[in-house]
This record gives C-alpha cells, structure tokens and sequence, in this order.
C-alpha cells in the first residue's frame, strides 16, 4: 500500500531558519524527504511556524522557499565547519532580505506581531533572522548531524548533542558505533 502522507515537519531544530532546513529530510541522502511537496504543506509549515501570511502560498512562493533552504544550507555547513561561506550563497541570501516588512505589534494573551501579508515577507523574516543568528555569537552554538544522509543543522548551545534531534539519526549513529566496537573486540580476540 502506498503512503500518501508526506514526512512529519521537524520543528525541532532549535530555530525556525533551521527548521525550514529541515523541510527536506536526509538531504545527503540517495532519497531525500521532500516536506514541502506542494503550496499547501508550506502554507502548512507558515501555519506552525506562526508566519502564515495573509495571502496563501502559491507554487512560487514555494519554488522561492525551497531556494531560500538551499541557499541558507551551505551558508549553516560553513558556520558549523568555521570557514567562511561561498559569495554567491551570502548574495543569494541578501535577496530575501529586501521586502518591505513594517513592524505592527499587538498583545492577544501575548506578544504578537501582524502577520505578514505574503510568504516573500514571511521568507523574509526567516531569512533575516537566520543572518541575525549567523552574524551573531549564536552561531557558535550550532551543529551538525555526523550522519552522512543527513547533515542537518540545529541548535545545541549547551554542546551535548552529538546527533541532530531526529531520534533515526541517533538509533543509526549508534547501532554503527556498536558494530564497530563489536568487529574491533572480535579483531583484538582474533588477532
């Protein structure tokens, strides 16, 4: 039987600019997750993120997130390696910074701000705040997941991760450093 569904969203990864790097699972991967297959999940991930803009999504807009994912992931690996990102990446990324974006605060229960009229807007602000956190001395609270189909960015500012939050990354990095023991205990009985 097929399955339809497309991969759960990672909100997990400590920020919501990460957590758009999620939306594509085991990027490395021979078979990445797609999470963003269509207009309608990404108006559903807006939704969660609190970034739902007043006109919906449309396939452009998702074309436009989707570069903005692959645009910040090179710029996140090089934070995490401490090598400075490659120009054309810094300069894709400055062309999301430049919508129009007025600050309009409220309080309902909480602290909240308009939403924005757009998803460029809402793209916008991912984009501005993944430049604050990577300028910023946060960004040395990032890491990457040691898994080779993975490699997802996420936030560890105590520094105890090894994995990234996904609990498949961790059961395999795991079960592979038990093998290894393993072979290398039977090697020194061997040998």
């Amino acid at each position: 039987m097929a399955k339809d569904d497309p991969p759960a969203f990672r909100l997990d990864c400590g920020v919501t600019w990460l957590n758009l790097l999620a939306t594509r699972g085991r990027a490395f991967g021979a078979r990445p997750a797609e999470r963003l297959p269509g207009p309608g999940r990404f108006a559903e991930w807006l939704e969660l993120c609190e970034l739902a803009p007043v006109r919906p999504p449309d396939q452009d807009d998702l074309d436009r997130a989707r570069l903005l994912r692959e645009t910040l992931r090179p710029i996140a690996l090089a934070a995490v390696d401490g090598r400075p990102p490659d120009g054309e990446d810094v300069r894709g990324l400055a062309g999301f910074l430049g919508e129009d974006d007025a600050v309009d605060l409220s309080v309902d229960g909480r602290l909240v701000r308009s939403a924005p009229p757009d998803a460029r807007v809402a793209l916008a602000r991912i984009a501005r705040q993944a430049v604050d956190h990577l300028t910023g001395p946060q960004r040395n609270d990032l890491k990457v997941c040691p898994e080779d189909d993975c490699r997802g960015v996420f936030v560890d500012p105590v520094g105890r991760r090894r994995w990234c939050p996904s609990p498949a990354c961790a059961s395999r990095g795991r079960v592979r450093a038990l093998r290894a023991r393993r072979a290398a205990e039977a090697k020194t009985q061997d040998g």
